[in-house]
């Protein structure tokens, strides 16, 4: 039994062997192998319409051939085959794409130096001259005595003036502008006094001093001095009447010290028993 089962396999078993040999193709001719140094061509699927998106295919460059000058036997193309269009997405070709060269690197310009800042210069000091310091030296007798104490000072002194006074026993003194020809000439003057600044005026109505302008009584001749140099900055010339006196002269010696010079020491040297303040402007 066993070994008619195993006859009936081997019989069935033979005939798909020859069923199989029957049934089968010729077999494909492989094909012959490229010689060395040849390219081979390829052939790309065709593709849909390129959307206009897209970017451009860079052509392929033209296949060159290399195959050796010392080949005799004709070279067999292999067969081209056609493959069937896809319905998968088109593939879009990118042309290799040279690397950006990379810029040249362009040396940091060097630092320019600072040019020095010149040093200040500090602006010279002028000195201011101290002002100018006036004295009146006396009394002396008589001109000639007067005269001799100038030179005697010598060089402590500078643009000196020899000064009488005519009363030197006086004991009131008197400011005054000369009398004008009228009351209403008289009232001008006392306008133009005015508009100048200075105060302590009136104008005398009766005597021989009629419509002259008083400025001012004083118990001592500096005083008096002082009142007539401001009277003369303003532009007015009064004089100075001295009353109450014997009537004896005295002289005296007005004159600007040297710079750096000190009164006392003017004094002691022109031998003055006196030394009196006075304004520059009278020496002018």
């Amino acid at each position: 039994m066993l070994t008619r089962a195993l006859i009936v396999v081997l019989v069935i078993l033979n005939l798909g062997v020859a069923l199989w040999w029957l049934l089968r193709g010729e077999p494909a001719s492989a094909p012959p192998a490229s010689p060395v140094g040849v390219a081979q061509l390829e052939v790309l699927p065709s593709t849909q319409a390129t959307p206009a998106s897209a970017t451009p295919v860079t052509a392929a460059p033209a296949l060159q051939d290399v195959t050796p000058a010392s080949a005799s036997a004709p070279v067999t193309q292999p067969p081209v085959t056609t493959a069937a269009p896809t319905t998968a997405a088109p593939t879009t070709a990118v042309a290799d794409t040279p690397a950006p060269t990379p810029a040249a690197s362009v040396p940091a310009p060097a630092p320019v130096a600072a040019a020095p800042t010149p040093a200040a210069v500090p602006a010279p000091v002028t000195a201011t001259p101290a002002p100018a310091q006036c004295v009146s030296l006396g009394p002396f007798a008589d001109r000639a005595t007067a005269q001799s104490a100038q030179s005697r000072a010598g060089n402590a002194l500078r643009g000196a003036k020899l000064r009488e006074v005519a009363d030197a026993g006086a004991t009131r003194y008197r400011v005054l502008l000369p009398p004008a020809a009228s009351r209403e000439q008289a009232q001008a003057t006392v306008k133009r006094i005015v508009a100048a600044g200075v105060s302590d005026y009136y104008i005398i109505a009766q005597g021989e001093d009629t419509n002259a302008i008083a400025l001012g009584q004083y118990r001592n001749r500096e005083g008096a001095d002082r009142r007539l140099a401001a009277l003369s900055a303003a532009g007015f010339k009064a004089t100075m009447v001295a009353s109450g006196g014997d009537g004896s002269a005295q002289w005296w010696l007005d004159a600007t010290l040297a710079e750096g010079t000190d009164p006392a020491v003017a004094r002691q040297r022109s031998g003055a028993a006196q030394q009196r303040s006075l304004e520059c402007v009278r020496l002018r």
